[in-house]
């Protein structure tokens, strides 16, 4: 199995703004594993809110990494062997999960969601993202969602955060979700959450930075609407901590670091009668349609890091009528646009 990686700059279509940064550009971390024929993808986006970037990610991969000879199908030696060489960096860890489960489900030709014994049909419907910006490019943003059914709304801005409900209110009626980022104290988050109760808002997420869990409880146990964790659900090994103070519980491949840990946290967070969204960084195609495997297992998607950036290079998971669709094709499904991209 040969590997090769490299870096590529995914551009946003617009800024994208949350209550503790702002950004035009993400550079993630694509790599790919070919054996014969097959060529293999993942995808690194990390985060510095955990402590990583693709300086930290290069640093190790340039290092080498080595795979063992596969003389069986027994998949999670390959896993065990893999993980420990990737300095914990948990996004580094998602590619490799993605790559690997790519690798083995085209060797397998079957898709993923299949070979996990999942569903492809009647899968979630996607929020898409409107980010912190200016009250001026609301109309604008709106207007770009109108293919999808419901809106994810950053806030954490408290002087701002009702402007931008109300000029939202001012294009369209859909259903929200709001991502408050951490960016609330307590006083904010009760005045909130009794005011967007009557603006057609479904849940409110991590309202409170993750150390102030206290905070969530409390809120949770008055609050009229769900409230789920982001920040502080990372791990399965979260789920028992947290199942008093959220409603639910937002997954990501890039925190977690792996499709399995993911499936860990579905079957603790059902454990616990959680509610369970499938979320995502600002991330191309290939870790979108990644957790997209997932989707029949969860309540809720927050899939559309891809459909917020300029310059997706490959083709993986749909949007058709709101709702998200994956191609029955083997491995991931995920194909280069066009060679222009100089990727594989």
């Amino acid at each position: 199995m040969l590997l090769s990686f490299t870096t590529y700059r995914i551009i946003l279509k617009h800024s994208f703004g949350i209550s503790r940064s702002k950004n035009d550009w993400y550079d993630i971390v694509l790599i790919f594993l070919q054996d014969g024929k097959i060529i293999a993808r993942g995808e690194a986006a990390p985060s510095l809110r955990y402590n990583e970037s693709t300086a930290k990610i290069l640093s190790v991969l340039n290092k080498g990494i080595s795979f063992p000879e596969v003389k069986s199908d027994n998949f999670n030696e390959i896993l065990n062997s893999v993980y420990p060489q990737l300095s914990n960096l948990k996004s580094l860890q998602a590619a490799f999960s993605m790559a690997l489960w790519d690798w083995w489900s085209q060797k397998k030709n079957k898709p993923l969601y299949s070979l996990l014994g999942y569903k492809n049909e009647n899968l979630p419907k996607t929020s898409f993202t409107i980010a912190i910006g200016t009250l001026g490019e609301i109309e604008k943003k709106v207007a770009e969602a109108e293919p999808y059914h419901i809106l994810k709304v950053k806030l954490g801005t408290p002087n701002n955060d009702k402007k931008i409900i109300k000029q939202i209110r001012k294009f369209t009626d859909k259903k929200i979700r709001v991502d408050a980022n951490e960016g609330w104290d307590f006083d904010t988050s009760i005045e909130m959450c009794n005011w967007l109760y009557y603006q057609n808002v479904e849940f409110i997420e991590q309202p409170f930075p993750a150390k102030e869990l206290e905070k969530s409880k409390k809120l949770t146990e008055i609050s009229p609407l769900d409230i789920y964790a982001d920040e502080n659900s990372r791990f399965s090994s979260d789920i028992s901590k947290i199942k008093d103070s959220f409603n639910g519980i937002n997954i990501k491949l890039m925190k977690c670091g792996s499709i399995e840990q993911s499936i860990k946290m579905i079957k603790a967070a059902r454990k616990y009668k959680l509610k369970i969204m499938l979320g995502c960084m600002v991330e191309t195609s290939v870790g979108i349609t990644a957790a997209a495997h997932l989707a029949s297992m969860v309540d809720k998607v927050d899939l559309d890091g891809n459909l917020l950036i300029r310059n997706d290079p490959y083709d993986g998971v749909k949007v058709v009528n709101g709702n998200i669709f994956l191609k029955n094709s083997s491995g991931l499904g995920i194909k280069l646009k066009n060679k222009d991209y100089n990727l594989l």
